[in-house]
C-alpha cells in the first residue's frame, strides 16, 4: 500500500552483503508466554493460556530450529519479562550453546531492569518496546500501562545505549493515535529502527466481543494509516507495515512451539512432536510480504558473533 516499505526492504538486502543469502524462514518469533501485565485494547495474542514450556523442552525446540538453519530468534509474549530467569536462560543458550546470530526481545518495557542487563545483556542483540503513543494518556487509555510509559521508554533507551544493545520502537497506529506527530519524540529518543504496524484484526484473537480483546474501535481506514506515515516517512529509522504486509508475513511460535496461522486456520502440531521441516509445510506463511515489510535487516549488534560466519546460503529449510 505505501511506496515507503519498498525503498527500506531494498537496502536491507543489499547494503548488508552478509545477509543477501537470509531466507524468510530463518527468523523465528517464539512467543512463549500468553501472560502479560498489561492490557492493550487491540492485543491479538490474548492470554488464553498460562502454560510455560519446560525450560529443556523448550532448548530442545530451539536446537531442532537452529538445525535447520534458523539464524535469528525473537522472544516476545504476552510479556516475555514476566519470567526473567526463563527467558534469560533461553536467551544465553540461543548466543552460547546454539550461536544464534541474532536475539531480541520484544517487551511493554516494565519489567526490564539494570539488573537483568547486567547478567543477560551480552547475549541480547535488539531490544524493542512497544509504545503508541507519547502522550501518557493516550497509552492509558489504549490499555498500555498506568501512567509510567513514557518514562520506561526513555530508561531502557539509555539502558541499551549503556549495554550496546540496538533499541528498537515498536508503534501500533490506530484510532487513538494515527493523527499524532511522534517526529521530536522519535528524534530524541533515536531508535536504530521504528516499526509502525497498522492496527490488526485477528479471527478468533481480537475480532469480537466474545474474545478477550474486541480491537474493533481501534481500526483505522488505510487512508488514515497513510496519512500517519507521511508524516513520519522521513526519519530513516521509521519501516511502515501496513495490513496488507503484516499478515502471515510472520513465522510466529506459540507457547506449545506451533507455528500459527494468523486467521487461516489451526495451529501447525509442535515441533516436538513433528520436527521443524514438518510443521513449516503446514504453515501458511507469505515470503514475498515478509521481504516486502523489511524482514531482513542489520541485526547484530557487532559485524561478527563468536567467529560464525554470517554469508552461507546453505540452510535446510
Amino acid at each position: 500500500m505505501t511506496p515507503y516499505i519498498s525503498s527500506v526492504v531494498f537496502s536491507s538486502v543489499w547494503i548488508q552483503p552478509r545477509f543477501a543469502y537470509i531466507r524468510a524462514e530463518s527468523i523465528v518469533n517464539y512467543h512463549f508466554t500468553r501472560r502479560c501485565n498489561y492490557e492493550c485494547g487491540f492485543c491479538f495474542h490474548t492470554a488464553k493460556t498460562s502454560y510455560l514450556e519446560p525450560l529443556e523442552s523448550a532448548k530442545k525446540g530451539l536446537a531442532l530450529l537452529k538445525n535447520a538453519g534458523m539464524r535469528k530468534i525473537n522472544f516476545a509474549g504476552g510479556e516475555p519479562l514476566l519470567y526473567p530467569k526463563h527467558l534469560g536462560s533461553l536467551i544465553k543458550f540461543c548466543k552460547e550453546e546454539l550461536q544464534i546470530e541474532s536475539v531480541s526481545i520484544v517487551t511493554n518495557g516494565s519489567r526490564l531492569t539494570q539488573s537483568f542487563l547486567s547478567t543477560y545483556g551480552k547475549y541480547i542483540d535488539i531490544i524493542a518496546v512497544s509504545c503508541d503513543s507519547f502522550r501518557e494518556e493516550t497509552n492509558v487509555k489504549i490499555g498500555r500501562g498506568t501512567g509510567a510509559h513514557l518514562e520506561n521508554i526513555t530508561r531502557i533507551s539509555e539502558l541499551c545505549v549503556q549495554h550496546g544493545i540496538k533499541f528498537k520502537l515498536n508503534t501500533v497506529v490506530n484510532r487513538f493515535n494515527f493523527d499524532e506527530d511522534m517526529n521530536a519524540s522519535i528524534a530524541k529518543i533515536n531508535p536504530f529502527r521504528w516499526k509502525c504496524f497498522q492496527v490488526l484484526i485477528v479471527e478468533d484473537e481480537n475480532d469480537s466481543s466474545d474474545t478477550l480483546r474486541d480491537a474493533r474501535k481501534f481500526t483505522i481506514t488505510d487512508e488514515e494509516y497513510e496519512r500517519f506515515c507521511k508524516t513520519h516517512a522521513h526519519n530513516k529509522c521509521f519501516i511502515a507495515e501496513s495490513n496488507k504486509v503484516m499478515k502471515s508475513s510472520y513465522l510466529i511460535m506459540d507457547e506449545y512451539m506451533r507455528f500459527l496461522n494468523k486467521g487461516t486456520g489451526e495451529p501447525t502440531p509442535s515441533i516436538l512432536e513433528v520436527g521443524v521441516s514438518d510443521a513449516l509445510r503446514r504453515v501458511h506463511f507469505d515470503k514475498d510480504n515478509f521481504f516486502l515489510r523489511g524482514g531482513v535487516y542489520d541485526w547484530v549488534k557487532t559485524p561478527e558473533f563468536c567467529g560464525t560466519t554470517m554469508s552461507d546460503p546453505k540452510l535446510d529449510w
